[in-house]
């Protein structure tokens, strides 16, 4: 089986891989959060930084892109190439208002022709593997069997599914009737992706689906750093606060060294606690004087303190009311 680490905007960048892949194991490929190339076919200096191989050594990494423009997914699978990058990931799955807007991301399965000419269109020009990350639909899920009737026209390299509609955003749960709609009728590999953020809801999801060879991994991950070790059943390196802090330690001085600003710092330690939190039930003291901390000292005691006195529990998954 597969394991995947999904694209979380904000949070899955280079400084967070590295540590990540640096402490956990058991992770087959990252996926970068998603690049969106303009008409002026430039990245941003932040997309830039996220891509440049020397930021990803060691890491099986493939980059997203987000456009409904086929000269501009050329265009940054061209760029992706000469980074040395074998493989490419369409999103078609972001819900954020500012995106489908624009019929991006999951806004693009609204307009089915036009989604249609832009894959003719990418794969006839790109000289890399193409996968793909979709939701089931906008807002029924009767529209998936016509988007995967336009899925089954292309050479997909792998097709991962999140059966959640875009009015879903990450609410309610994953439509299993979809998803196994897709089973029987994608004649791309399936990748799931959706709500498991546990061991127990991993085997609950292969049992469902013993065909499928890929799980994409997201908040659970974020949640639990050990997520795929346990999901492996490796034993030999069970998490402990130990072991978190050095991952901490890791992820908190790459930070520091990509970002110049203390605030800013803080900013992206504390949205990575909101998930790692969840390791440690009934701490929300803990929680609140980490989400509280105005300088660096005043986090760092905060987060020594939870790690000194309570033990993080790998079985813990994340809690989606947070």
């Amino acid at each position: 089986m597969n394991l995947y680490f999904a694209p979380m905007e904000g949070l899955t960048g280079y400084v967070y891989r590295n540590a990540h892949r640096a402490c956990f194991g058991g992770v087959d490929k990252y996926f970068t959060p998603f690049l969106s190339p303009n008409q002026n076919h430039k990245f941003t200096a932040k997309e830039e930084k996220d891509v440049l191989p020397e930021h990803n050594q060691g890491i099986p990494l493939v980059p997203q892109i987000l456009t409904n423009r086929a000269e501009d997914f050329i265009w940054a699978a061209e760029e992706m190439k000469a980074r040395g990058y074998r493989e490419v990931n369409l999103n078609l799955g972001c819900p954020s208002g500012t995106v489908v807007s624009k019929y991006k991301g999951a806004g693009f399965l609204a307009r089915q022709e036009a989604l249609n000419r832009f894959l003719d269109q990418i794969f006839q020009e790109v000289d890399l593997e193409i996968s793909v990350k979709t939701r089931i639909g906008i807002a029924a899920p009767e529209e998936f069997p016509e988007l995967m009737e336009i899925f089954n026209r292309y050479p997909i390299r792998e097709l991962t599914v999140h059966p959640r509609l875009r009015t879903d955003f990450y609410k309610n749960t994953p439509d299993w009737e979809s998803f196994g709609y897709a089973v029987k009728e994608s004649r791309a590999p399936l990748c799931y992706n959706g709500d498991v953020f546990t061991a127990e809801a991993f085997r609950s999801a292969a049992a469902r689906f013993p065909s499928v060879g890929s799980v994409m991994l997201g908040r659970g991950l974020l949640a639990n750093p050990a997520l795929a070790e346990r999901i492996r059943g490796v034993e030999e390196a069970p998490m402990t606060s130990y072991r978190l802090a050095a991952f901490h330690q890791a992820l908190y001085e790459g930070y520091c060294l990509a970002i110049p600003e203390e605030r800013n710092v803080l900013f992206k330690m504390k949205e990575m606690w909101t998930y790692l939190i969840c390791m440690f039930p009934e701490a929300d003291r803990y929680g609140k004087k980490i989400k509280k901390a105005k300088s660096a000292g005043e986090y760092e005691a905060a987060v020594a303190a939870l790690l000194r006195e309570r033990e993080p529990d790998p079985r813990a998954g994340y809690r989606a009311t947070l």
